[in-house]
C-alpha cells in the first residue's frame, strides 16, 4: 500500500514537473514572440521617423539650392542687391526665416540678412557643414548656440565661388513641430547632432542640451538602426532606439525606461513562472492538489494572454488561418470606433479598404503557409463611420504556437505620417510660389512621353515683368506671377502640363500634339491671356509674353525639345524669327535641368 502510495505520489510529482516545464516553455515562447513583434514594430517606427527627418533636411537644402541657382547673386562683398534678394527669400522661405548669409570659400562673411545674431564663422559647429560641402553634398551644421538661442545651418555652393548658408531657429522649425507630435507619456524622441546636442525634441525644454554619453558613443559606432540599453547616473535602466545616418551626422533617438518598454506583459510572465515553480514544490501533496494547481495554471495562463493584448498601446488582434477575428484588443474601440469585442467572429478583411483587400488576402495566404513568418505592410482600414485610415501593422504566424493558435497582428495608426509624406512629395515636384509643377515634374513628363509620342513644347517668357517688379516691389511681383499662373491654367487643356521653370518663365507641354497649327493656337491663347491687364494693389498693369513653339516628334531628345522651344522664344522676344522653332542649331539654351 505504501509502495502504491509512493508510486502515486512519484507519478503525480513527475506529471506536475512535466506540466510545469511545458508551461514555463509555453510562457517563454509567448513572451519571446511578443518581444520580437514589439521590438520589430518599434524599430520600424524609429527608422521611418529618422528617414522623414532626413527628407526634411534634404528638402530644406533643395529650397536653398534652387534659390542659389535662380537668384543671380553678384557675390560681391556687402552688395546691396544681393542683400535685398537674400532678405526677400528669407521672408518667403519655409525653412530659413531666421536669416541667410553669403560666405567666401575661406569662411569670411560676404553678406548677410542680419547684422547680429549669427554664429561666428569659426564656430566649431560648422565643421560638419563644410565636410558635407567638400564631399559634394549639401552641408548641415551641428547645433550652433548664439546668445542662448539654438540655431542650425544648411549650406550649398554658389557656382563654386561662394557658400550660401541658411539659418533656422531650431525651436520653431518644421522638424521640431514634427518631433513634438511624436512625444508620449512613456518615451522621449530627440534628433541630435554629431556631438549629441538636441536640435529637435518632443520636450522643447531640452533643445540644445546633450543626451547621455552612452548614446552619443553608440551613434558614432553604429552602422545602422539598433537598440541600446544603458543606465542613468541614478541607476534607472533605460532602452533607446538609435537611428544614425541623418545628413550632417544627425541621429534619431527614442528613449524610455526599460520597465515601461517591457510593460505589463513581462511582469505577468514572471509572475506565472513563479506560480509554476510553486506548483512543482506542492506536487508532493498528491493527486488532488495536482488537479487544483493545474486549474490555477490554466486560469493564470489565460490572464497572461489577456494582459498581452489588453495592455498593448496599439491595436492587437488574433485571427485564424481564414482571417476570422478571434480576439481584438480594447484599443480597437478608440482606433476604429467599434465597441469592445464587436469585431470578434467577423473577418479581418471586412474592415480593410476594398482597394487593398485583394493584395492583403494574397500576402496573408502566403504568411499562413510560413511557420513563424512575419508580414510588415501598410494598408487602409475602414472605421465604424466609413472613414479610411492608414495602418502600419506586423503580422506573426503563431498558428503552431498552442498558447496563441493564430496569427498575431499589431497595428498602429500612421495616417498623419502618410499625409506628411505625401505633402513632402508634392513640395518636391511643385513650385512653392504658384503651386504649378516645377522643372523636375515637367522634365519627368517630357522624358516619359517623348519615347512613344509627340509633344508640343511652348516656352513662355513674360514681357515687362522686371519693370513691374522693380516699380512695385518683389511682393507685387510674386502676386503677378500667381495671377499669370492662374490665367494660363485656365487656358491649357486638362491633359497639358503647365510648369514654372524659374523667374518669369513657364513651359507648357502638350502631349500627343504633333500639329504646329494646334500648338500655335495655344501660343495665341497664351499671348491673349497675358496681354489682358492685371491688377496689382488696385492698379491695372499691362505686360505680355513671348512664346516659342517647338513640335517634338516621337523619339526626340528631351534636351533638344526644350532647347529648340527656348531658342524659338528667344528669337520671338528679339523680333528676328517666327514663333515656331526652326531646325535645331547650337546656341542659347536656358532650359537645361
Amino acid at each position: 500500500m505504501r509502495l502504491r502510495s509512493g508510486l502515486a505520489v512519484a507519478v503525480s510529482v513527475l506529471v506536475l514537473v512535466a506540466i510545469g516545464v511545458v508551461g514555463v516553455a509555453v510562457n517563454r515562447s509567448a513572451l519571446r514572440t511578443a518581444d520580437r513583434v514589439h521590438r520589430a514594430d518599434t524599430m520600424a517606427l524609429g527608422t521611418d521617423n529618422g528617414t522623414l527627418a532626413g527628407q526634411m533636411q534634404l528638402l530644406s537644402a533643395q529650397e536653398l539650392d534652387d534659390f542659389a541657382e535662380a537668384a543671380g547673386l553678384t557675390l560681391r562683398r556687402d552688395s546691396a542687391a544681393d542683400r535685398a534678394k537674400l532678405t526677400a527669400f528669407a521672408g518667403k522661405s519655409a525653412f530659413f526665416g531666421y536669416g541667410l548669409a553669403l560666405l567666401s570659400l575661406e569662411g569670411e562673411v560676404l553678406n548677410a540678412t542680419r547684422a547680429t545674431g549669427l554664429p561666428a564663422p569659426t564656430d566649431p559647429g560648422y565643421a560638419t557643414l563644410h565636410a558635407g560641402l567638400r564631399a559634394g553634398n549639401p552641408g548641415f551644421s551641428s547645433v550652433l548656440m548664439v546668445d542662448g538661442v539654438a540655431l542650425a545651418a544648411v549650406g550649398v555652393p554658389v557656382h563654386g565661388k561662394a557658400i550660401l548658408v541658411g539659418y533656422n531657429n531650431v525651436a520653431g522649425t518644421q522638424l521640431q513641430a514634427f518631433v513634438a507630435r511624436l512625444g508620449g507619456g512613456t518615451h522621449l524622441t530627440t534628433i541630435v547632432d554629431a556631438e549629441g546636442r538636441a536640435g529637435a525634441t518632443s520636450d522643447p525644454k531640452l533643445i540644445g542640451t546633450t543626451i547621455d554619453p552612452t548614446l552619443i558613443a553608440a551613434a558614432h559606432e553604429m552602422r545602422g538602426a539598433g537598440f541600446v540599453e544603458y543606465a542613468t547616473p541614478t541607476g534607472t535602466r533605460m532602452i533607446a532606439v538609435v537611428v544614425p545616418g541623418i545628413p550632417g551626422g544627425w541621429t534619431y533617438v527614442r528613449t524610455q525606461t526599460l520597465a515601461s518598454f517591457d510593460g505589463a506583459v513581462r511582469r505577468h510572465g514572471q509572475t506565472l513562472d513563479l506560480a509554476l515553480l510553486a506548483m512543482l514544490l506542492a506536487g508532493v501533496i498528491g493527486i488532488a492538489i495536482f488537479a487544483y494547481r493545474a486549474l490555477v495554471t490554466r486560469r493564470r495562463a489565460d490572464e497572461k494572454f489577456r494582459a498581452l493584448f489588453q495592455h498593448a498601446p496599439d491595436m492587437v488582434a488574433v485571427v485564424d488561418a481564414e482571417g476570422k477575428i478571434a480576439y481584438s484588443s480594447p484599443s480597437a474601440a478608440t482606433v476604429l470606433g467599434h465597441e469592445p469585442g464587436a469585431l470578434a467572429g467577423s473577418s479581418l478583411f471586412d474592415v480593410v479598404h476594398p482597394q487593398d483587400r485583394g493584395p492583403l488576402q494574397e500576402q496573408f495566404a502566403e504568411l499562413v503557409g510560413k511557420r513563424d513568418g512575419l508580414l510588415n505592410r501598410q494598408t487602409r482600414m475602414i472605421t465604424s463611420d466609413g472613414r479610411p485610415r492608414w495602418f502600419e501593422f506586423t503580422a506573426s504566424n503563431q498558428l503552431h504556437n498552442s498558447a496563441l493558435a493564430g496569427v498575431v497582428i499589431n497595428a498602429r495608426d500612421v495616417t498623419e505620417t502618410r499625409l506628411f509624406q505625401e505633402r513632402l512629395a508634392h513640395q518636391a515636384r511643385h513650385d512653392a510660389l504658384t503651386g504649378l509643377p516645377n522643372r523636375r515634374r515637367m522634365r519627368d513628363t517630357l522624358d516619359e512621353t517623348l519615347p512613344s509620342d509627340g509633344v508640343a513644347v511652348l516656352y513662355v517668357d513674360l514681357n515687362g515683368f522686371k519693370p513691374v517688379n522693380d516699380a512695385y516691389g518683389p511682393n507685387a511681383g510674386d502676386d503677378l506671377l500667381r495671377q499669370v499662373a492662374k490665367r494660363l491654367s485656365g487656358a491649357v487643356r486638362e491633359q497639358d502640363v503647365l510648369s514654372r521653370v524659374g523667374g518669369d518663365e513657364f513651359v507648357i507641354l502638350m502631349p500627343g500634339v504633333d500639329d504646329e497649327a494646334a500648338a500655335q493656337a495655344m501660343a495665341d491663347r497664351v499671348r491673349a491671356e497675358t496681354a489682358r491687364p492685371f491688377e496689382l494693389n488696385g492698379t491695372p498693369v499691362v505686360i505680355g509674353a513671348s512664346v516659342g513653339v517647338n513640335v517634338a516628334r516621337p523619339g526626340s531628345d528631351p534636351d533638344d525639345a526644350l532647347r529648340d522651344a527656348d531658342q524659338a522664344m528667344y528669337a520671338v522676344k528679339h523680333g528676328d524669327a517666327p514663333a515656331v522653332a526652326a531646325p535645331r542649331r547650337a546656341g542659347r539654351h536656358r532650359a537645361t535641368p
